[in-house]
């Protein structure tokens, strides 16, 4: 998926429904295995399996980015999830103990279920003052994790509309998604008086494409729905004369 050269974000009304999240948060701490790859103060990967881009080394994931076994990365449903990962002392003498948040933006072919590869950075930032490199030339052990809600402030829920999307196939990377982080289902409403929601199908990360038998009519709202079931509509968010390759930004996000 290409997001396009720089060109100006639009934002459009958009409306909320069902505010309560019911994803369960834990205090529990789990054990996983940790390794890193890319950059020692780098990203690790410009977006990777969920089609993130190069965004991953800007605010707000500023390299704080993790690949995930299967387990976490979910076939992609995964991307965008926010955990809270630690090392101890017990675990490497250079590990601070202190949490770092880091998000879900790419896979881990053939790793265990809950195996974190982290960006260089994120990988450092376990570690205590100065002792970053230390930690990272240990390449591999358990951690601790814990999954927590998402927070992006300042940013809402935007669009990237594919470059290959047309009047009857529409295809977007959603993301900066508060809370859960994660995305059960996406729908597509078309034209302002349409009562009919199209389901969209997850294309690969976090990514969601619709194909159509007929031009679709826009303005197109769209329908997202978070893991723990929480929902939004962002109204009108892609215009009339939308074209590919744009950023569409609501004024939403989940809570």
């Amino acid at each position: 998926m290409v997001i396009g050269v720089i060109r100006p974000v639009y934002t459009f009304n958009s409306k909320v429904h069902n505010v309560t999240s019911r994803l369960q948060r834990t205090s529990q701490w789990s054990i996983a295995r940790a390794t890193w790859y890319g950059n020692p103060s780098g990203a690790g990967s410009d977006g990777g399996a969920c089609g993130y881009q190069n965004a991953v080394d800007l605010p707000p994931f500023s390299s704080m980015i993790s690949a995930g076994g299967p387990l976490l990365f979910a076939s992609g449903k995964g991307c965008g999830a926010c955990y809270q990962v630690r090392c101890t002392k017990n675990q490497n003498s250079a590990c601070s103990g202190k949490p770092v948040t880091v998000v879900i933006t790419d896979e881990c072919p053939g790793c265990d279920s809950t195996h974190f590869d982290l960006s260089g950075t994120a990988f450092g930032a376990m570690a205590s003052s100065r002792k970053g490199q230390q930690l990272r030339d240990a390449g591999t052990f358990n951690i601790q994790y814990r999954r927590v809600s998402c927070n992006y402030p300042g940013k809402t829920l935007t669009f990237h509309v594919d470059s290959g999307a047309n009047p009857y196939y529409f295809s977007a990377l959603i993301e900066y998604e508060d809370g859960d982080g994660s995305l059960s289902t996406v729908e597509l409403k078309e034209a302002l008086d349409s009562m009919s929601w199209k389901p969209m199908q997850q294309s690969w990360g976090a990514v969601w494409k619709v194909n159509s038998g007929s031009p679709l009519m826009a303005p197109l709202s769209l329908k997202l729905t978070s893991e723990s079931g929480q929902t939004i509509v962002a109204n009108n968010v892609i215009p009339a004369g939308w074209e590919p390759g744009m950023t569409y930004r609501s004024i939403v996000n989940f809570h």
